[in-house]
């Protein structure tokens, strides 16, 4: 079928993060983080992205101190090479979905000490059901 409906929030309830669809031109996924406070790594990745938050707050903090606070509806574009970390920094929690150019297999995490890729891209497959917690 050449479309799949996702509920968003079923979906965020199952895993930390869930590829929705993976393919060679395109992948999205829903992620949670859901304490307050969760956050990642600082860390880039090697292709174009978006983040458009659901639920909750995010708060995306740069290498420089710099920092942009996402609400439900609102979206962020990074541009590949460029070092984020992301923080649930509401009061519950917080639900997004991400989308990047390529498929995951090429996608590439690198870690901002060491400058060094730190995980690589998986799997395959338009739509990907399987969860990473």
């Amino acid at each position: 079928m050449p479309i799949d409906l996702v509920d968003i929030y079923e979906v965020a309830a199952k895993a930390r993060r869930t590829v929705v669809i993976d393919t060679h031109r395109f992948h999205a996924w829903v992620h949670n983080y859901m304490a307050p406070g969760e956050h990642d790594e600082m860390h880039c990745h090697n292709e174009d992205q978006t983040f458009i938050v659901i639920d909750g707050e995010c708060t995306m903090h740069f290498p420089d101190g710099g920092k942009a606070v996402i609400t439900p509806g609102k979206m962020v574009t990074i541009t590949g090479g460029s070092f984020y970390r992301l923080e649930n920094s509401g009061d519950k929690p917080m639900i997004m979905v991400g989308n990047r150019s390529g498929s995951q297999k090429t996608v590439l995490k690198i870690d901002y000490e060491t400058r060094q890729p730190v995980s690589t891209g998986e799997g395959g497959g338009r739509r990907r059901a399987e969860a990473t917690a």
